[in-house]
């Protein structure tokens, strides 16, 4: 990977949401979809509860973004706990919608739940897509820098992903991380073993110390000492807080831009304004270079 300052110009965006339980959040997450859309992203994600558990409102959540914005929805599927028969009649309503793009996740299974399901990975997840539907899906699948909090170790990770690939994925999508190093030791590896597929880094804005720590004990992405130890610094001033985290943010966007990264994929919480804020700063400092 490389570039130089006149490379960081913004290439694709996309924007993930959750699924809102009430009235209120929906129409708080149009408002947040709608000023988003100015950005013109290539697409916005809607995530998928454990074991299915927000299946419906996931449908119902893309089908109204898509309405309402215009812009390609694509919805999270996950595996685990799931029948062939319940994907199946998922894929065939999300095609029925004329839904192009999934992201594939093997996803977690639901507390007090024993069975996996009949497909126990996400490759296995691509493979039965693919069987079922050819190519009329885009697929993204996970894609872990600081390596999936399950695996054994990294080269059991980096295998797993080279086996959602080859199983027909179209490209990855990160977990968040503040460490660019490890986006570009990923992507030398990923090209190491000869898999051409765009990996877009998955980018977490700092809003919030302590919720910020929680997503991360669960999902094992890696707050460096230096940042955790300033955020800890600020907690009595969210002020400051927020600008120390959009000043860290903002920066990993644009080197990860500068060394090539094909797109930034920002996990948004439903929020609006911290990703335009980020999204706004490189598009200045774009212009100013």
């Amino acid at each position: 990977m490389g570039g130089s300052q006149a490379d960081t110009a913004l290439s694709t965006l996309s924007f993930e949401f959750f699924p809102p339980k009430t009235p209120a959040g929906m129409s708080k997450l149009l408002d947040t979809a709608s000023r988003l859309a100015d950005l013109k992203p290539a697409y916005f994600s809607v995530t998928f509860g454990a074991g299915g558990s927000t299946r419906e409102r996931t449908l119902d959540t893309v089908l109204t973004l898509m309405q309402e914005t215009g812009i390609e929805v694509a919805p999270h599927l996950s595996c685990i706990g799931a029948t062939t028969d319940g994907l199946r009649e998922i894929l065939r309503r999300y095609q029925d919608a004329g839904i192009r793009r999934l992201v594939a996740l093997r996803g977690d299974l639901p507390s007090g739940m024993g069975d996996p399901g009949a497909l126990r990975y996400a490759r296995d997840l691509v493979r039965f897509i693919r069987s079922e539907t050819g190519n009329h899906f885009h697929i993204e699948v996970a894609a872990y820098p600081e390596i999936h909090p399950q695996a054994q170790n990294a080269r059991d990770d980096l295998a797993n992903l080279c086996d959602k690939v080859r199983a027909g994925a179209d490209g990855a999508i990160t977990q968040y991380f503040y460490n660019l190093d490890a986006y570009t030791q990923l992507i030398a590896e990923v090209r190491a073993s000869e898999l051409d597929v765009p990996v877009t880094p998955g980018i977490m804005p700092i809003l919030n110390h302590a919720q910020l720590a929680r997503f991360s004990d669960s999902c094992g992405a890696e707050i460096p000492r230096w940042i955790r130890k300033r955020l800890e610094g600020l907690e009595s001033d969210e002020q400051a807080l927020r600008a120390f985290g959009h000043q860290v943010v903002t920066d990993l966007c644009r080197r990860l831009l500068t060394h090539g990264a094909p797109g930034l994929h920002f996990y948004t919480l439903n929020q609006a304004e911290p990703t335009l804020h980020i999204c706004r700063e490189l598009q200045s400092l774009t212009i100013a270079n």
